[in-house]
């Protein structure tokens, strides 16, 4: 239940849902098997849920938008099949902290730089097939745990001209397609790990990360209209200082 909480307190918020599930592993005393970080990929399908609930109108009426987010997904996809094992080797408390600190900081920059025009895209809808893949490939960083995929889509989002509001839909979306497929493909590979205890502790932290999600996503819509995500970068890199000089 506290992990199904943490996964859907940050797997939207661009502060990295996997890097907290480690480090969150790492106080409880959790060890970081192929079972565990597996339950971590698997428990982030309750958010993705969520975010089919919060936006069934766009995900079930619009065939151009789901082209879009497959063009999106496609380098994640290449890239997640082709470097599998080397991705998962860098699930470690270490590598979240360093890479918490990078993304606050690179947060605080892009945001002291960009200015909001009236040209950007203002809607998912208009973004373009050259967006959605250039998108694709920011959020293929965030295989790295401790990057954020929400994080690296919106900036990506950001630089490439899209309005916050609309990086920031894109990324819940994108989000769909890419996490479905990690899941599945993470329970094909280790399905024969688990047992009937393992069900139950998935059915916890799922329907709990679900609830916990829904309603961080109409938070978070409504903070974007009227901040920036400068907040987000510090407490990323106060996050990952405290870790690498208290905890490890």
């Amino acid at each position: 239940m506290i992990l199904g909480i943490v996964e859907g307190v940050t797997e939207f918020l661009p502060v990295s849902s996997t890097g907290h599930l480690i480090l969150a592993s790492k106080l409880m005393g959790i060890e970081q098997t192929e079972v565990h970080k597996t339950f971590e990929v698997v428990i982030q399908l309750g958010s993705i849920l969520a975010v089919i609930f919060a936006f069934k109108e766009k995900i079930f009426h619009s065939i151009e938008l789901w082209k879009r987010l497959i063009v999106g997904f496609i380098p994640t996809a290449v890239l997640g099949l082709t470097l599998y094992k080397i991705i998962k080797s860098l699930f470690a408390p270490e590598t979240v902290a360093y890479m918490l600190i990078v993304g606050g900081i690179i947060f605080v920059v892009v945001e002291l730089f960009y200015k909001e025009k009236e040209h950007h895209v203002a809607h998912v809808e208009e973004v373009s097939y050259r967006q959605a893949f250039l998108i694709g490939l920011f959020q293929s960083l965030a295989m790295v745990p401790g990057t954020s995929r929400s994080g690296a889509t919106i900036i990506g989002g950001l630089l490439i001209g899209l309005k916050r509001k609309t990086a920031t839909e894109f990324s819940f979306l994108l989000a769909v397609p890419t996490m479905l497929a990690a899941t599945a493909y993470d329970i094909l590979k280790h399905h024969s790990e688990f047992d009937f205890s393992d069900a139950q502790a998935l059915g916890v932290g799922f329907v709990t990360a679900f609830v916990v999600a829904l309603m961080i996503i109409k938070w978070f819509l409504a903070f974007i209209k009227k901040h920036t995500f400068i907040p987000f970068g510090i407490y990323r890199i106060i996050v990952g200082l405290f870790f690498l000089g208290v905890i490890l």
